[in-house]
Order: structure tokens, then C-alpha cells, then sequence
């Protein structure tokens, strides 16, 4: 009788299996689950080298008009400022404005609908730190902008709001843009995010292309600079200015 009882309990054990089993999940936890469905691209990084950088730039930050010459990507002028995957070097560009104008006068506004995440103040202007709704990743960094708006950190700004005017003829007007990415922070060109119809306007000025307002990382690595901290000791064998016509 015991090893009838036992008999049967084994085929309705083995039977209770073979229904559990029929249920993927159950008997192939690895096929689906944590480990077996792909992430999505993180909105908090974007991998310039896998997707390429985008052109979703429509906005100029800065009246054009107003412009004498802007400084190229990488250049030797300013103080380094770069990011995790170079060094001694200038990532971001300048603007200087024509002699003509009263450079208070120049207008700043946000390139790309976003949000405030920083404003810092400095010597001269604050510094404001906008990050992009459309690519999370992207930030767009002005410097030296005297607000004429009430700006808070977490407020919406749109793209060509107007943030204020430059700070004066105590320095220039820069901007940089970085991304995070999978593999550290990287600074990229102004030029490099903007659409092909806001491009034009510096065709007109006589851009012929973008690659004219970037040293490459090659070029530069080629002619060096040597810094001492954040300040250029030489400053290089290429030009640093593109002069706008």
C-alpha cells in the first residue's frame, strides 16, 4: 500500500511540473525578466559615438549681427576648459562683438527649449546652465549673462527667450555644450548641434562649413598646448579666430 501511495504522489508531483513548466517564465527565468529584456537608451546619457550628435539646434543664443569674430573649438585662447577625454584646451567658443556696438547692448537667449539647472554668479554676469527637453543629455552652458529676467533653477525656458544681455567689455560672451555620456562627460562644438537652416545665418557671414569654427581633436593633439591649471602657458601654432565678414 506504501509504495502505491508513494507511486502515485510521484506522477500528480511530475504532472504539477509539467503544467508549471508550460509557462516560459517559470522554467526559463533568464529568457525574460531583468536580465533578458534590452534597456532603452537612458534619457540621462546619450553615446555621441554610437547615435552621432544630433542637429536640433534652431536658436542663436546670441544677436549675430553684433559679432565681429568667434573663437574656434579646441582653440588656445581663453583658459582650458575641457572635458573627461581630452585636456589643455579650449572646448567651448567665443563671441566678441564688433567694436561698434556697446556690447551690453548684445542680446542672450536660450538656444533650446529646456530647463534652468544652474545659475552661478561670477566676476562678471552669471553663468547659466540650461538643459535641453529634447535630448536630456545636452547642456548648454552661457557665460557671463546679465539677466533681465527673475530666473530660478527648475524654471522652463523656451528657445529664443531672452535671457538678458551680455555682461559688458569687461570679457566676451562663451558658450559651451557637454553631454553625458555612458563613458564620462564630453564637450562638443556649438556648431556641431545646430540645424542646417540656423547654419546658413553663418554662411552668410561667410562660414563656408562648419569645420571652419573647429580645430579637430586630431589637429590639436598634433600642435599641443601647455597649461599650468586652467591657464594656457603657449598657446599654439593654429588660429584660433574665425573673423566673421
Amino acid at each position: 500500500v506504501e509504495m502505491k501511495s508513494i507511486k502515485k504522489y510521484s506522477i500528480l508531483f511530475i504532472l504539477a511540473l509539467f503544467v508549471i513548466c508550460l509557462s516560459p517564465q517559470a522554467c526559463n527565468p533568464t529568457d525574460e525578466g531583468d536580465n533578458g529584456i534590452e534597456e532603452e537608451q537612458n534619457d540621462d546619457t546619450y553615446d555621441v559615438d554610437l547615435y552621432g550628435i544630433p542637429k536640433f539646434v534652431n536658436t542663436n543664443y546670441i544677436e549675430l549681427y553684433k559679432i565681429y569674430r568667434i573663437s574656434k573649438f579646441r582653440s588656445g585662447y581663453g583658459h582650458d576648459y575641457s572635458d573627461d577625454f581630452e585636456n589643455c584646451r579650449s572646448m567651448k567658443h567665443y563671441f566678441q562683438p564688433r567694436n561698434s556696438v556697446n556690447w551690453s547692448s548684445v542680446g542672450i537667449y536660450s538656444p533650446v527649449t529646456g530647463t534652468i539647472s544652474e545659475l552661478k554668479d561670477g566676476w562678471a554676469g552669471t553663468q547659466v546652465r540650461i538643459r535641453s527637453d529634447q535630448y536630456p543629455a545636452f547642456w548648454f552652458i552661457l557665460f557671463h549673462v546679465n539677466l533681465s529676467v527673475s530666473l530660478n533653477i527648475g524654471d522652463a525656458v523656451a528657445a529664443g527667450e531672452k535671457l538678458g544681455n551680455h555682461i559688458g567689455s569687461q570679457t566676451m560672451s562663451d558658450i559651451a555644450i557637454g553631454v553625458n555620456t555612458p563613458h564620462g562627460w564630453k564637450l562638443i562644438s556649438y556648431f556641431e548641434v545646430m540645424t542646417d537652416p540656423l547654419f546658413q545665418n553663418y554662411q552668410v557671414r561667410g562660414v563656408n562649413n562648419r569645420n571652419q569654427l573647429i580645430i579637430s581633436m586630431q589637429a590639436r593633439d598634433a600642435d599641443p598646448l601647455t597649461c599650468q591649471g586652467e591657464t594656457f602657458i603657449n598657446s599654439g601654432n593654429l588660429e584660433h579666430w574665425f573673423i566673421l565678414n
